[in-house]
């Protein structure tokens, strides 16, 4: 049985591609196209907007599909979350939709913003804002371009931002942040009652996170004499304990580790320093916890 899974065309296919290659569906697909070619015979893919992936799984013309938290919450699509997948367009981070103003506006904080014209792609998310504040204002549907129509043509936006260098460049700063979102990998309900279907989707689920940790470990190896092991295995953090295995030289033992790589770098000389050598680096693909 197979199943089709809804793929955000745009700023995150590039991201999307890299992270699916990572946890082993290699994919294929020309500029013109908008179904990706896999190596796996049950996965279909489509290339779609990542505003209406949540709406087509919802309505089953999706079984699955990988978009972010803002457009389920835009839409208030009924679908259920399978996973969390922490990445974006240039980082890891969440991405943040926040009421951004030029620098000299008089608008510092959401009330404010009554009676003033606002313009932004997420009209649902903008309104259902607004009410929560108790503010009145016109809101009205950007279609792109969204930075530059601040302040002629409107005096303030509701704006997707990951680094806030977009902002900066058109001399706009950040009065709030409306929602906090990251990407998720989302299942239509009839489908995630599918034995076989909920099977395949977990699967996916399992990898794409699995691919999403190792991007931040890597494994240490190295030799040392037995005598050591106590002091270098006091130094190695690990998922659960090092592995430490007997070689053939006598008195010796391999040790291996998977770590974060931000300690790699003061951990080597700390090893070295308590007698391991042979230390050797890899990085990893996947990480299945």
């Amino acid at each position: 049985m197979s199943i089709t899974l809804g793929l955000p065309k745009g700023s995150l296919q590039d991201s999307t591609f890299d992270l699916m290659r990572r946890a082993g569906f290699a994919m294929t697909c020309s500029s013109r196209s908008y179904i990706p070619t896999v190596n796996d015979e049950s996965l279909k893919c489509r290339l779609i907007r990542p505003q209406e992936i949540a709406r087509y799984v919802e309505l089953g013309l999706l079984d699955a599909g990988i978009t972010g938290y803002d457009w389920i919450y835009e839409n208030g699509s009924d679908v259920h979350e399978v996973c969390e997948l922490c990445y974006s367009k240039a980082t890891s981070r969440p991405v943040r939709w926040v009421v951004a103003v030029p620098n000299d506006s008089p608008i510092r904080e959401p009330k404010d913003l009554a009676g003033k014209r606002i313009a932004t792609e997420a009209v649902g998310l903008a309104t259902r804002y607004l009410r929560q504040h108790g503010v009145e204002a016109t809101v009205e549907f950007s279609w792109g371009a969204t930075e530059v129509k601040a302040p002629e043509l409107v005096d303030a936006i509701i704006e997707l931002t990951e680094t806030g260098s977009s902002l900066r460049a058109n001399n706009l700063r950040i009065v709030d942040t409306v929602l906090t979102s990251t990407t998720r990998l989302i299942a239509n309900r009839a489908s995630w009652e599918v034995p076989e279907k909920r099977a395949k989707i977990e699967q996916i689920a399992m990898l794409l996170q699995g691919a999403l940790a190792a991007e931040s470990r890597v494994l240490l190896k190295m030799n040392a004499p037995e005598a050591s092991v106590p002091q270098i295995t006091a130094l190695l953090p690990a998922l659960h304990a090092p592995t430490v295995n007997h070689i053939n030289t006598e008195g010796w033992v391999a040790i291996e580790t998977v770590i974060s790589e931000g300690e790699v770098r003061d951990l080597i000389p700390a090893l070295r320093a308590a007698g391991a050598q042979g230390i050797i680096e890899l990085a990893l693909n996947k990480v299945i916890f």
